[in-house]
C-alpha cells in the first residue's frame, strides 16, 4: 500500500499542514478542558422493565427517582427525642432549595429510622448530572453537631464525586505520562527532536479529540469514563504510532537521501501504522454491540482519537520529519548500524536457536496466569469504588449497614390492568399472581394488598389501599433470599419476566437487582458478537496485510493468550487486595474495554513486527533469517512502545476511581506481557517451528 497523496502533500506543502494542524490545536484544544461539564453518569442504563418500572414508581407511587439520600448516624448516649429533633431541624434547613419537590422523612414513614440510624430522601427536578451546584448549595445548609452526623450519599452525590476524583486523576497521570514518554523516547533515539516529535503529536491529538467531544457532548449522552480513556488511548497510540515512522525515517535516513528515506518510511512504516490503526478501529467498532451507552460513548472517543492520531501520523508526521531531517540526521547514528550485534539481536538468536523450550516455557508462565481467571469476579460499579475516606462512600455503607438487609433483595413488581381502573376479574388475576409468588421456594415475602387475604371474596378496596394502587396499576414488593448481584437472583428475575409474558395479568418487574440483571444480560448476552467480529474482522484485515493463512491466526491466538493471562492476573490483584489494593470485584466494564483496547493495541505490535519480518522475507524467501533479522530490528522499536505505553497507562492506577484504576492495570499488564512474553519469545518460536508454512495461503507458492 503506498500513500503517493498524502506524500506528495507532506513534502511539498509541509507548513501549509503544519499551519493546518495549528488551526485545527486553536479551535479545540481551547474546549478540551470543558469536556468534563458536558459528562453524564457512568451509562451503564439498560432500556428495559427496570426503566420502566422506575418511571411508574416515581410518577405513581412517589418514589424518587434517583434521589438524594441524607443519612443520619448518632452516638448511643444520644437520645430518640434528641435525634428526631436534629432530623427534623436539618430537613427544614433545606426547604426552598433549587429544584426540590419532594422530601420523605424518616419521621413519617417507618422503617426509615432503626436504632443510631436514619435516612431521609430528596427528590429534585434537576438530572442528576446538572445537580453539582444544588449538592454545593445543600452541602452549606447541613448544620454541624459533635454527637450526630450527617452526610449525603445517592446517584448524584456519588457520581459528582466520581467526575472530580476522575478528572483529579487526570491531571496527574496525564503530566507523569507525558513525562516518562519523553524519557523513554529521549533514550531510545538519543536525540531532542526525533523524542519531541511523537509527544508533539499525542499532546495534539488528545487535546484535539477531548474539544471534539466536547462539543458532540452537547448533542449526546457521553460516559464521564470518556475523561479518562480519551487520553489513556490517545496518547499511547499516537505517540506509538509517530514513533514507528520516526523510528524507521532515522533507519532509511542513514542509507538514502531524505526524501527516499521518507518514501520507504511510508511505503513500509506507514503502511503498516495503517493496518494497525484498522485493526484497533475493528476492536473499538465491536464495543458498540453492547446496547448501553457507557461502551458507545467510549467507543465513539476512542475511535475519534484513533482517527485524528492516525491523520497525525500519516500527515504531520511526514512534514515534521521532512524539515527537522538535518537535525534528525545529526542525532545518535549509532542505534541504527545493522552490522553491529545489539542485545536484541543477541536475545533474537538465543530464542531462535531454542524454539521448543523457549515455547513451552511462555506457555507455562501464560498458563498459570490464567489460572485466577476462574475466581474473577465482575459487579456493577457503586459507592465503594471511591476511595473510603469520601463522604458519599462513608453515607452509603452506613445506609447499607443500617436499612439493607445483606442477604435479601427487594424486587418491585407493577401489575397493569386492561382499562383505565382495576376490576374484578384483574384482581383475581393479580391475587393469584401474589398466591404464586407466596408460595415461590426463593421469596422470602411478598408485601401488597393481598398478603392478609386468603380468598378472592375478601378484596375490596379500602383506603388503605392507596399506597398499593393507582389507577389500573398496583405494587407489588417481593423480598427474596440472597444479594441483588447474585446469580440465583438474576436467574429468578429471568423466569419471571419470562411469566410475564404468558400471565393472565400484564407485569413489569423493577429494583436495584432487576437493574443488575438487565446490565449483564446486555453485555453478556451481547459479548460473543463482539468477540465474533473482532476476530473475523482483524483476521480478514491481517490477511489482506500479510497474504497468509497462519500468521493471522496465530497472531490473533497470541492476542487472546496475553488478554487472557492480564485478566488473571488483574483478578489475582483485586481480589486478594494485592499491593495494598483494596480486596473487591472488578467493574463488569473493565474487560470489555481492555479487551477493545489492547486487543487492537497488541495488534499494533503485532502488525510493525510481522510487518518487518514479512519485509524482509520477500527479499530473502529464508524464514529463519527474517524472524531472526526482523525480530532483532524491530524489537527495541516494540520495546520503546509498550514501554510508553505502560507508562501512560500505569500513572491511571494510582487514581481514586477503581475503575480507572483497573482500567490503567489491566492495559498495563496486558502490554507488558505482550511486549516480552508473546512478541519475543512465543510468536519467533512458533513461526522458527512453523517454517515456510507462516507465509502459505491458497494459490501461492
Amino acid at each position: 500500500m503506498r500513500f503517493p497523496n498524502l506524500l506528495h502533500i507532506s513534502l511539498r506543502y509541509p507548513k501549509t499542514i503544519i499551519l493546518f494542524w495549528t488551526l485545527f490545536v486553536l479551535m479545540f484544544s481551547f474546549s478540551a478542558p470543558k469536556l468534563s461539564t458536558v459528562l453524564k453518569d457512568h451509562g451503564l442504563f439498560p432500556d428495559g422493565s427496570y426503566a420502566k418500572v422506575q418511571q411508574i414508581l416515581s410518577s405513581e407511587f412517589h418514589f424518587p427517582e434517583d434521589p438524594v439520600i441524607l443519612v443520619f448516624e448518632k452516638k448511643d448516649f444520644i437520645s430518640k427525642e434528641q435525634f428526631q429533633r436534629y432530623i427534623l431541624h436539618t430537613l427544614s434547613q433545606l426547604h426552598g432549595m433549587d429544584g426540590l419537590t419532594e422530601i420523605i422523612t424518616p419521621l413519617q414513614r417507618e422503617g426509615m429510622l432503626k436504632g443510631n440510624f436514619a435516612y431521609a430522601l430528596l427528590a429534585f427536578q434537576q438530572e442528576s448530572h446538572k445537580m453539582n451546584p444544588v449538592l454545593a448549595d445543600m452541602q452549606t445548609r447541613l448544620p454541624m453537631h459533635n454527637e450526630i452526623s450527617v452526610n449525603m450519599t445517592g446517584k448524584a452525590v456519588v457520581q459528582a464525586d466520581v467526575n472530580q476524583a476522575s478528572k483529579n486523576d487526570l491531571k496527574k497521570a496525564e503530566w507523569i505520562g507525558i513525562t516518562a514518554a519523553f524519557i523513554i523516547l529521549w533514550l531510545a533515539f538519543g536525540g531532542l527532536v526525533s523524542a519531541m516529535i511523537p509527544i508533539f503529536i499525542g499532546v495534539i491529538g488528545v487535546s484535539g479529540t477531548m474539544g471534539m467531544m466536547y462539543w458532540l457532548g452537547q448533542e449526546i449522552e457521553l460516559s464521564n469514563f470518556v475523561l479518562n480513556v480519551i487520553p489513556m488511548a490517545g496518547l499511547a497510540l499516537s505517540i506509538d504510532f509517530a514513533l514507528v515512522l520516526v523510528s524507521r525515517f532515522r533507519e532509511e535516513l542513514h542509507k538514502q537521501p531524505a526524501t527516499q528515506a521518507l518514501v520507504t518510511t511510508m511505503q513500509t512504516a506507514g503502511r503498516a501504522v495503517l493496518f494497525s490503526a484498522l485493526s484497533v478501529f475493528l476492536g473499538l467498532t465491536g464495543i458498540l454491540l453492547i446496547p448501553l451507552p457507557m461502551f458507545s460513548s467510549i467507543a465513539l472517543g476512542a475511535m475519534m482519537v484513533l482517527t485524528v492520531s492516525v491523520l497525525l501520523s500519516l500527515t504531520l508526521v511526514p512534514s515534521l520529519l521532512f524539515l527537522f531531517w538535518r537535525a534528525i540526521l545529526a542525532e545518535n547514528k549509532t542505534l541504527y548500524n545493522r552490522k553491529k550485534k545489539n542485545v536484541w539481536h543477541t536475545v533474537s538468536l538465543y530464542v531462535m536457536r531454542r524454539p521448543v523450550r523457549m515455547g513451552a516455557l511462555a506457555s507455562i508462565l501464560l498458563i498459570c496466569w490464567l489460572l485466577p481467571l476462574s475466581k474473577m469476579e465482575l459487579a456493577i460499579p457503586d459507592a465503594t469504588s471511591l476511595p473510603q475516606g469520601y463522604s458519599s462512600r462513608q453515607a452509603f455503607e452506613a445506609y447499607q449497614t443500617g436499612f439493607v438487609s445483606p442477604n435479601q433483595t427487594d424486587v418491585y413488581i407493577v401489575v397493569q390492568g386492561r382499562r383505565d381502573a382495576l376490576n374484578k376479574e384483574d384482581l383475581l388475576n393479580i391475587h393469584s399472581l401474589v398466591r404464586k409468588l407466596q408460595i415461590d421456594p426463593d421469596v422470602d415475602k411478598v408485601d401488597s394488598i393481598f398478603s392478609s387475604l386468603r380468598q378472592p371474596s375478601e378484596m375490596k378496596y379500602e383506603p388503605a389501599m392507596e399506597q398499593y394502587v393507582k389507577g389500573n396499576q398496583m405494587l407489588i414488593q417481593v423480598t427474596l433470599k440472597g444479594e441483588p448481584s447474585s446469580k440465583e437472583v438474576r436467574n429468578w428475575l429471568r423466569h419471571w419476566e419470562g411469566e410475564a409474558a404468558s400471565s393472565a395479568v400484564h407485569f413489569l418487574l423493577g429494583g436495584e437487582a432487576k437493574y443488575q440483571q438487565e446490565v449483564f444480560d446486555a453485555i453478556f448476552q451481547n459479548i460473543k458478537y463482539v468477540l465474533l467480529f473482532i476476530l473475523v474482522s482483524n483476521y480478514i484485515v491481517l490477511f489482506i496485510a500479510f497474504r497468509s493463512i497462519l500468521i493471522p491466526l496465530k497472531t490473533i491466538a497470541m492476542n487472546l493468550l496475553s488478554l487472557g493471562a492480564s485478566f488473571g492476573i488483574l483478578s489475582w490483584i483485586f481480589r486478594e487486595g494485592q499491593f495494598g489494593i483494596e480486596p473487591g470485584s472488578i467493574a463488569i466494564m473493565i474487560p470489555v474495554f481492555i479487551f477493545g483496547l489492547v486487543f487492537g493495541i497488541s495488534m499494533d505490535y503485532g502488525v510493525f513486527m510481522i510487518s518487518r519480518i514479512f519485509e524482509i522475507y520477500q527479499e530473502t524467501r529464508d524464514n529463519d533469517y527474517a524472524v531472526q533479522e526482523g525480530l532483532a530490528s524491530i524489537a527495541r522499536i516494540i520495546s520503546s512502545a509498550a514501554a510508553i505505553m505502560i507508562a501512560v497507562t500505569v500513572p491511571f492506577a494510582f487514581g481514586e476511581v477503581i475503575g480507572v484504576k483497573q482500567l490503567g492495570i489491566g492495559i498495563a499488564i496486558a502490554i507488558f506481557i505482550d511486549a516480552t512474553v508473546i512478541r519475543m519469545i512465543l510468536v519467533p518460536s512458533l513461526m522458527k517451528l512453523l517454517g515456510k508454512w507462516n507465509w502459505w495461503a491458497p494459490g501461492v507458492r
